[in-house]
C-alpha cells in the first residue's frame, strides 16, 4: 500500500513501512508542510498493526537531508515567544509516541536538522558516500537542539568538535562508524536493501516485546539508573505474557548466529 504526500512518500509492504524524503531539488530539507506530513505518518504507523518496523530513506543522489529549508520560511517566527514549537514534535517518532523500530538509512550529505531523525533512530546505517556536519555556528546560529539530542549516542568530545567546526569539517562514513554515529557502513548501491533486511528480521519478532523493550530503554534516558531499573520491571510484567502469546501465534524460524 502506498501513500503519496506532497513532500514524502510512504509505502507499507511485508510489515515494513518505508518512508522516503522526496524533495531532492531542495536536498531533502524539511519545511513546515513536510513536518506536518510526518505527524500524520507517525500517527498512521503507530495505529496500523500491520506495520512492525519502519525505514527512513531519501530520494536523489546528493543528500539524505540538509535539515531545515531556510528558504521556505522560518520555523521560529510565530508571534508569541511562548508559542514556538520545536520541529521534533512533528518529525520524530518517539516524540509522537510511536515506538515501533525505526531504522534510518543515510546517504550523501547529512546536516543540521536532519539530526532530529538520527537522534530518535534505533538503528542507523549509512552508505560509503555519507558525510555528516553541523553548520549552525558557521551561519551565526546557536547550535543546541540537535547536539543535545546526540548526548548518549556519541561522546561529548565528538559532539563538541562537530558543533565548533561547523562547515569547516565533515565527518566521513568511516569516522561516523568509529565514533558510534552509525552502526554499519555499506556500499552505496546496497544501502536500501540492507536497511530493509534489518527491518525484516526485526519484524519477525513479537511486536509487543519489541515495542516494550524500546520504550523502556528510551524512557530510561530521562531517569536515574535506579528509577529506570524499577520501571523496567513494570514493562516486563506488562509485556512478557503478551509477547509470548504473540510468539506462539507467530513462530519464528531460527537462523544461525551471525557476527556483525
Amino acid at each position: 500500500m502506498a501513500y503519496d504526500f506532497e513532500h514524502v512518500t510512504l509505502e507499507i509492504s511485508d510489515e515494513i513501512a518505508t518512508i522516503t524524503l522526496n524533495r531532492p531539488h531542495r536536498l531533502n530539507a524539511f519545511n513546515r508542510p513536510m513536518a506536518h506530513e510526518f505527524e500524520d505518518i507517525w500517527n498512521l504507523i503507530r495505529d496500523d498493526p500491520a506495520v512492525r518496523a519502519v525505514v527512513l530513506q531519501s530520494s536523489g543522489d546528493r543528500a539524505f537531508s540538509s535539515g531545515l529549508d531556510t528558504r521556505d520560511g522560518g520555523w521560529l517566527e510565530e508571534p508569541s515567544i511562548f508559542g514556538k514549537i520545536d520541529p521534533s514534535e512533528y518529525l520524530c517518532p518517539k516524540t509522537c509516541n510511536m515506538w515501533k523500530p525505526f531504522i534510518v538509512a543515510i546517504h550523501g550529505m547529512f546536516a543540521a536538522g536532519a539530526f532530529y531523525w538520527l537522534n530518535e533512530a534505533d538503528i542507523v546505517i549509512c552508505s560509503e558516500d555519507a558525510t555528516f556536519f553541523e553548520p549552525h555556528l558557521t551561519y551565526g546560529m546557536v547550535c543546541a537542539l540537535e547536539p543535545i539530542g546526540l548526548i548518549g549516542r556519541i561522546g561529548l568530545g565528538e559532539i563538541l568538535r562537530m558543533v565548533l567546526m561547523g562547515n569547516d569539517e565533515r565527518i566521513s562514513a568511516e569516522t561516523a562508524l568509529r565514533i558510534g554515529l552509525v552502526s554499519e557502513v555499506v556500499p552505496n548501491d546496497e544501502l536500501r536493501a540492507r536497511a530493509r533486511a534489518i527491518a525484516a528480521k526485526i519484524a519477525e519478532k513479537p511486536a509487543s516485546a519489541v515495542e516494550g523493550s524500546l520504550k523502556a530503554i528510551w524512557r530510561a534516558l530521562d531517569k536515574t539508573r535506579s528509577a529506570a531499573l524499577s520501571d523496567a520491571l513494570n514493562y516486563c510484567l506488562m509485556g512478557n505474557d503478551v509477547g509470548k502469546a504473540e510468539l506462539e501465534q507467530r513462530p519464528v524460524e531460527k537462523t544461525p548466529w551471525k557476527l556483525r
